[in-house]
């Protein structure tokens, strides 16, 4: 494979290397199970096989896949560090003198798994001052939307109401599980990065909630749009450092202040970006949200969902939902991203769909680059969709068929975060709105009684302001 190499930005002194792969895509790594039929609808592959009606069966157990997606074995932390590689994406890029510390901190997340007494604490935090489980809510009048225009027919719309955790957002499951991993480790400051802010203000609580001081890098163009989150982090008692540029420049900042101080601050990452284990373990702490549907939806109809859809941004919230169904070839996985103005106009976040295999921040996966390797400017509505790349294991999911692939426009998710909001009372953030955004390509493929879960993954009222401007233009 031929590499052309071109040096990160300045923010991170040269402690990355950026990576253009120009070699076609390798096919050799293990497949996941693939769907029986894919066809083309717009910008989103969709699949054309029929609804297999044994899902609604009570006590009804999918079949073992033939193959799996690679996973990161978590069992024996006496074992050496491993590389977290999904296929060909994933690993540590990195310089030499973060190998030990990411090392170190691969064998400490692997003990606190099997701890008992961490598992305890975890899990009473998770319930007491998150607010787990969160609902799977039926879009009783989202539904009928839809039904009816296709004859009263049509699939039954289901949510996953991360928007009510404390916070309100997904983010607080892996910022206060990570916090819990930093206090293990000893360490009493931890740095991170934020987009729209909702990561920082869950990463700030939960440093509050620990007694550890929290420094937040956020972009000034972050910041401009949601200021509310800024206060809130401040009233946290976190500071919040501006850097110029967007999400990965604030990104790359954090990683920089981290690795200068090695054995002195906890880098706290708030998506399954970077290097390993930060993927592995981001997934880890938000898989919660996949096996509460799974169990919630064994409660409510007697079987799993048929299609699971997500927003994907970097990854988080999208691996958090997927991650309990990806060995389950009867549930479709539909991940969502945003385009912007379009596919077609240069100005939009489709990592998956627009982007050329590399390496940033540390590991190798799709991302938004020129023809040279430099990084490409996302843009999105959804400021916590602008980020140039994706988790590792979501580029898998893609290239081995297992993630059905589609995007949303700023003014498709805009009309999306009306909508939902104008028919359930419910205000999704313009982030999740991209995926209930896909419900208009979506809905009117499938057969009536089909189950639909839609990850809403944080609620809206830091976009309030944003809508209503971005209305009146």
């Amino acid at each position: 494979m031929n590499y052309a190499c071109k040096t990160h930005h300045s923010t991170m002194k040269s402690q990355f290397i950026h990576f253009r792969t120009t070699a076609s895509p390798r096919r050799d790594y293990p497949q996941a199970v693939r769907a029986n039929s894919v066809g083309v609808e717009g910008n989103c592959r969709t699949l054309t096989s029929k609804f297999d009606s044994s899902v609604l069966r009570p006590n009804y157990k999918p079949p073992s896949p033939t193959t799996e997606v690679p996973k990161e074995s978590v069992s024996d932390d006496a074992k050496p560090p491993s590389t977290g590689k999904f296929g060909r994406f994933g690993g540590k890029f990195v310089p030499e003198t973060l190998i030990s510390c990411l090392g170190e901190l691969e064998v400490v997340f692997r003990q606190a798994l099997k701890d008992p007494q961490f598992q305890e604490e975890l899990t009473t935090a998770l319930k007491d001052y998150v607010g787990r489980e969160t609902p799977l809510y039926y879009a009783e009048r989202l539904t009928a939307h839809y039904k009816a225009q296709n004859m009263g027919r049509g699939p039954d719309i289901y949510i996953k109401r991360e928007d009510l955790t404390h916070c309100g957002a997904h983010k607080m499951n892996n910022a206060l599980a990570q916090a819990m991993i930093a206090k293990r480790m000893g360490l009493t400051a931890v740095v991170a990065a934020t987009g729209a802010g909702q990561h920082g203000v869950a990463t700030a609580a939960a440093c509050a909630k620990l007694g550890l001081s929290c420094t937040i890098f956020m972009s000034t163009a972050d910041m401009e749009k949601q200021p509310s989150n800024v206060d809130l982090m401040d009233l946290l008692g976190t500071k919040v450092e501006p850097t110029a540029g967007s999400f990965k420049d604030a990104s790359s900042e954090s990683i920089r202040v981290w690795a200068g101080q090695l054995g002195e601050v906890y880098y706290l990452a708030g998506t399954a970006v970077g290097p390993h284990p930060c993927p592995t373990m981001v997934r880890e702490f938000q898989s919660v949200i996949g096996r509460e549907t799974r169990r919630q939806a064994a409660e409510k109809w007697g079987g799993a969902p048929d299609a699971v859809v997500a927003c994907v941004g970097s990854g988080s919230n999208a691996l958090g939902v997927f991650h309990e169904f990806v060995g389950d070839p009867t549930v479709r996985l539909i991940g969502v991203e945003a385009a912007g103005f379009g596919l077609d106009s240069g100005k939009h976040a489709a990592t998956l769909a627009a982007g050329d295999v590399g390496v940033y921040h540390g590991a190798m996966s799709y991302l938004l680059q020129d023809e040279e390797g430099h990084i490409v400017r996302p843009h999105s509505v959804g400021v916590g969709l602008e980020y140039p790349g994706v988790a590792p294991e979501l580029s898998f999911l893609k290239e081995s068929g297992r993630m059905e692939l589609c995007s949303a426009t700023d003014n498709e998710a805009v009309d999306a975060y009306r909508r939902v909001a104008r028919l359930e009372g419910i205000i999704p953030a313009l982030e999740a709105s991209h995926a209930f955004a896909y419900l208009e390509k979506l809905c009117p493929t499938l057969p009536d009684g089909a189950k639909i879960v839609v990850s809403c993954s944080g609620r809206g009222d830091k976009d309030a302001a944003m809508v209503s401007t971005y209305m009146s233009r």
